[in-house]
């Protein structure tokens, strides 16, 4: 019998030898176990069945050959919440949670104590709009996305967190035609078209297109998101808007045109990269 320490040293030499990140092979090893990270680390001389085992390395080849370890386990955590993804959706990155506590500091400080509504555009797995419902109770979330299988995923989402967001299919802003709201956030495909080719195939090969490609600067979504926003953000209000690395000015000066009035201000990640752009109206 394979212990749980052995498993765990073969994986992190086959997906070393790979390529790949020698810590997936405990992600999915915790997901075959249903075990969280300390209960693992406190077995590791625990055996495993043959069929745990079977299906644990039948994973690890497969994240080796480039699948995603989120979709081989149906699900990536966000906030402290899980979230389902798929083929159909783009997977949620921590710095997005940066996206979203920038976003919760500026309203309390700029509309506090209010009943207000946001729209999150472009919501694929809803990890945004369902995570800003649940953390600022006063919000009332619509979510957009021009796909009908993205939105799918983001209401078995809403559900599995027990969230009030409304859904809502079609393109950026279109479906909220004459409607306004206090908050519009967005992290819309900010990769220029000829980089998406380059990227890992564990994204560029299971992720969705539409979720990755901004045109040939990546600034293509942007641009129309600033063009139609004026008549959708009230006065005041807020935008937010997650950004590719070296996009900040570019995106500050379409917001800035957009809103000459408003306080519009580039936020940089935890790494050291611009990544979220806010204007305050």
């Amino acid at each position: 019998m394979t212990t749980v320490f052995e498993a765990l040293k073969w994986a992190s030499l086959f997906l070393t030898d790979a390529g790949r990140d020698e810590n997936a092979g405990e992600w999915l090893l915790r997901h075959h176990l249903q075990m969280n990270r300390s209960s693992l680390l406190a077995n590791f001389r625990m055996e495993i069945s043959e069929e745990v085992l079977e299906a644990f390395k039948a994973d690890v080849k497969k994240h080796a050959d480039g699948v995603p370890v989120q979709h081989l386990t149906g699900y990536e955590e966000f906030y402290g919440r899980k979230f389902e993804v798929n083929k159909e959706v783009l997977i949620p990155r921590p710095e997005t949670e940066e996206l979203i506590e920038g976003l919760k500091s500026r309203i309390q400080a700029h509309l506090p104590n209010k009943q207000l509504t946001a729209a999150d555009i472009g919501t694929g797995s809803g990890a945004i709009a369902i995570t800003l419902a649940l953390e600022v109770p006063e919000l009332l979330v619509t979510g957009t996305d021009i796909a009908q299988e993205s939105l799918e995923v983001a209401g078995r989402n809403a559900e599995r967190n027990d969230a009030e967001v409304q859904f809502i299919q079609g393109d950026l802003y279109e479906p909220l035609e004459g409607r306004t709201f206090d908050i519009i956030v967005s992290n819309p495909p900010y990769i220029p078209d000829e980089e998406v080719l380059q990227l890992s195939e564990v994204v560029k090969d299971h992720e969705p297109h539409r979720a990755l490609a901004g045109g040939k600067d990546g600034l293509d979504f942007y641009r129309k998101l600033c063009s139609g926003m004026p008549a959708l953000l009230n006065k005041p209000g807020i935008a937010a808007f997650e950004i590719g690395a070296g996009q900040g000015e570019d995106v500050a000066r379409l917001l800035q045109e957009a809103f000459p009035e408003a306080k519009v201000e580039v936020v940089f990640d935890i790494n050291g990269k611009d990544r979220m752009v806010f204007a305050e109206r």
